[in-house]
């Protein structure tokens, strides 16, 4: 595991496929509409003996994979099977989105293969488990707005929406 400079770096535990789940995110993050392709593998260590025995993973297997998406490092762990390691809702990953071409995208590709949509922006777990919020970064003008009527439309409208659709709930904040 490389050094990293930051405080605080998210770390998932994986039973297995924390190799695949970073291939994944890493490819979602670069493919979405005008990227730049920030996301990448930046680190791998493999299980010596002492890790293997442990965690029940073979000898010589994926440990851990550093990754970065958009800049911000995450670490994945094969870890084995541990029943207090089981995927959570009670910590989820915001996407703060440049418009609706953003948010359908990272809804599609996040929701997919079993993916689990939740209420205002969420995907209570995707394929992987993860649960992740993807919201329009304009969204917050409109629920957060100083007309206190308009932000309750607003809000309102979200508290509707799975997907959110950032013109709706800027016609909500509008009257419309």
């Amino acid at each position: 595991m490389k050094n990293h400079p930051e405080k605080i770096t998210p770390f998932i535990w994986f039973e297995k496929g924390a190799e695949d789940a970073a291939k994944f995110y890493v490819d979602v993050f670069n493919g979405r509409p005008g990227t730049s392709n920030t996301s990448r593998i930046t680190s791998g260590m493999n299980h010596d003996e002492n890790s293997s025995k442990a965690s029940g993973m073979p000898n010589g297997s994926v440990l851990t994979v550093g990754i970065e998406l958009d800049g911000v490092p995450f670490t994945f762990l094969n870890g084995g099977p541990q029943d207090w390691a089981k995927p959570s809702g009670r910590v989820s990953f915001v996407i703060h989105c440049a418009d609706q071409a953003e948010v359908d995208y990272f809804w599609q590709k996040l929701g997919e293969e079993g993916g689990e949509p939740g209420q205002c922006g969420w995907i209570n777990r995707d394929k992987y488990g993860i649960t992740w919020q993807v919201v329009p970064s304009a969204m917050f003008k409109y629920i957060g707005g100083s007309d206190s009527e308009a932000a309750s439309r607003a809000m309102q409208a979200m508290m509707e929406m799975t997907k959110i659709d950032i013109g709706k709930i800027r016609k909500a904040y509008e009257g419309k």
